[in-house]
């Protein structure tokens, strides 16, 4: 009985080995093999849907939130110490929200402090194409306003309405430089005329990627000049892109935030002793 046991338990060890060598012997499974065919990497000029003011044609994916804060001090960089060096405020401030209804549609609202500037917009990426020289992108974007506590004045009364739209042409060229051109059509420029008119605004925008995470931009908005708004707005400044958020700090010359008040021009030359620091805050939630 003892020898049987024996015998037997050797069988059985016999038996685990050759299973295991079986075992390893078997081809491992491609853990990494594709399974699909390969995605076209999407057409983007500029990674962010906006620059320091302008809009880029670049939307969000589909159901995904865009929360901004910007803001835009009012003090000028060369009043020294006093203001530490523009940073001491009054700000003008925005809020803002946008919701990719679709991969290429935005919907959103947004609000400055100045005159209590509320805003509706809608944003649509229209055509982009890539090429071996260039990756091209255009879109369009328009919005109504209501300035709910406009300042007094002939034919400015509480919630008066203004309105844009505008288009986004968007070239990369190379790998690094993003260009933009925005003209744009903007109605009752300044709310406390007592005639509302329509005009022309002609914007362009720049961006140079340095890295995945940091590129320089700069901007030029020009306007007809009016009284009060005499000169055109330009901006430069730097970008910080990292895990969703876009962060932007410039200066300027153009204190006004919301589109139907930057577009119509600003009271401040663009030289250093008239230049004002502002910062932009955007945050992309994907649900």
């Amino acid at each position: 009985m003892k020898a049987l046991m024996s015998r037997l338990a050797g069988l059985v060890m016999i038996f685990m080995f050759f299973a295991g060598s079986g075992v390893g012997a078997q081809e491992r499974p491609e853990r990494f093999q594709r399974r699909e065919a390969p995605v076209a990497i999407p057409v983007t000029v500029f990674h962010s849907t906006q620059g320091a003011n302008l809009p880029t044609a670049e939307t969000l994916s589909k159901g995904e939130l865009l929360f901004e804060i910007s803001h835009r001090f009012l003090p000028a960089v060369a009043d020294g110490a006093d203001a530490l060096w523009g940073f001491d405020g009054p700000v003008y401030n925005r809020f803002g929200l946008a919701y990719a209804v679709s991969s290429r549609m935005m919907v959103g609202v947004q609000r400055t402090n100045l005159h209590d500037n509320l805003e509706l917009n809608a944003k649509a990426r229209l055509w982009e194409t890539r090429s071996e020289a260039a990756l091209v992108m255009i879109g369009a974007m328009g919005g109504i306003a209501w300035n709910t506590a406009a300042p007094t004045g002939a034919g400015a009364d509480d919630g008066e309405g203004q309105s844009y739209g505008q288009l986004m042409l968007n070239v990369l060229v190379g790998e690094r430089l993003a260009l933009g051109v925005v003209p744009t059509v903007m109605h009752n420029p300044v709310i406390v005329d007592a005639t509302s008119e329509n005009t022309f605004v002609l914007g362009g925008h720049a961006q140079l990627y340095l890295s995945q995470h940091a590129s320089l931009l700069a901007e030029w908005i020009k306007s007809p000049g009016r009284a009060g708004l005499e000169h055109n707005s330009g901006t430069f400044g730097i970008e910080l892109e990292t895990g969703g958020h876009f962060f932007k700090v410039i200066l300027t010359n153009q204190a006004r935030m919301n589109p139907t008040q930057f577009l119509g021009g600003t009271p401040f030359e663009f030289k250093s002793d008239e230049w004002r620091v502002g910062f932009n805050v955007t945050r992309v939630i994907a649900f």
